[in-house]
């Protein structure tokens, strides 16, 4: 179905679609699809202690306002990451600001954290009770003068009723915001979060999400300050606002982050560097390029434990979490295993 109307839909602005997935999904026009693999045992795991039906998770950046989350479980997401959200409600950055690279299977964004306001956002979520599990992803305004008082009123909202908290400090659509990958800064900022941690006697897990722009000399610094202060999770990666050499799309130029195919190999090297530094002490999620059964099993080759997704739905439909499923499964019964975790790192199935 997606496949016939694709073409209708990608003749709309971007952002415009956006809304109207939005809209239908809000008011149940979307089909329900017949999972042939739901409850299927290669895919079941645990995030942070809770049982989830797959690995397979809504990236931060679809449901931005936390609208949809429990249609996107009936869609068969494992999780769902809602946001990203900042303490008061933004407009985000002039239109147009959302761009569909169809050559490249890719878009580019610089929404600049456009959201209803925590307090709003907080409200909804209360009123509507998560069916699966729900990550919070939250962020700084824009003209704050103190970013880390931003993230702690955005804990402080969203403790009691997130499953996990997702610190941003990746996007490239807020001035300097990754700056905050600095070893030092970032100390400081998660040692702040820990204590308010206490101060709410609050065991919510805590995650961030990092840039696939980073050097190398930073990922060992991330890695080191991520393990010192107790972080449950990191979400590898944010959109790039680099890796442009190759696109064909006459809109490659627009400035903003890039997400989709073209940064899959980017984001998959990098899963791989801090795997290696992190040895499973911390839980990664991959993101970047996730489209496929093939894709999602780089992923956890390179050393993902979950993997989340958003351009991928926009180019293959809201089916995709069957899709991925079904492919992942031939794969992962070739391996002869039992379960997916048993392919996580495993360097010798490349």
């Amino acid at each position: 179905m997606f496949s016939n109307i694709r073409s209708l839909i990608f003749k709309l602005d971007p952002e415009t679609a956006h809304n109207l997935a939005i809209k239908s999904l809000k008011f149940n026009f979307v089909p329900n699809f017949t999972d042939e693999y739901k409850d299927d045992p290669l895919f079941k795991t645990k995030l942070f202690n809770q049982d989830i039906e797959n690995p397979i998770g809504m990236a931060a950046g679809f449901d931005k306002n936390a609208e949809v989350y429990n249609s996107l479980f009936k869609l068969g997401f494992g999780f769902v990451e809602a946001g990203t959200i900042t303490p008061l409600k933004q407009y985000g950055n002039p239109k147009p600001r959302v761009f569909r690279l169809v050559e490249d299977e890719a878009l580019i964004n610089r929404l600049g954290f456009n959201n209803f306001g925590a307090k709003n956002i907080v409200k909804r979520v209360k009123s509507n009770k998560q069916i699966g599990l729900l990550g919070i992803n939250i962020g700084p305004n824009k003209d704050t003068k103190d970013r880390t008082s931003d993230y702690i009123e955005c804990l402080k909202i969203f403790n009691e009723i997130a499953d996990y908290i997702t610190i941003n400090i990746s996007s490239p659509n807020t001035e300097n915001l990754r700056n905050l990958h600095n070893q030092e800064k970032l100390n400081d900022l998660l040692k702040n979060i820990e204590n308010e941690k206490k101060n709410l006697n609050s065991k919510i897990p805590i995650v961030v999400k990092v840039s696939p722009d980073i050097a190398e000399k930073d990922i060992n610094e991330i890695s080191e300050v991520l393990l010192s202060n107790n972080i449950e999770g990191i979400i590898v990666s944010n959109t790039s606002d680099s890796t442009r050499d190759d696109l064909i799309d006459i809109q490659k130029h627009q400035r903003g982050g890039l997400s989709g195919k073209p940064i899959k190999k980017k984001s998959t090297m990098l899963i791989s560097r801090f795997y290696e530094l992190l040895r499973g002490r911390i839980k990664i999620i991959g993101v970047g390029g996730v489209d496929s059964g093939e894709s999602a099993y780089e992923k956890f080759l390179a050393g993902a434990n979950y993997i989340q997704l958003y351009t991928g739905m926009v180019f293959r439909g809201p089916n995709i979490v069957s899709m991925i499923k079904k492919e992942l499964r031939e794969l992962l019964l070739k391996d002869g295993v039992k379960n997916f975790n048993e392919i996580v790192g495993n360097k010798s199935l490349r």
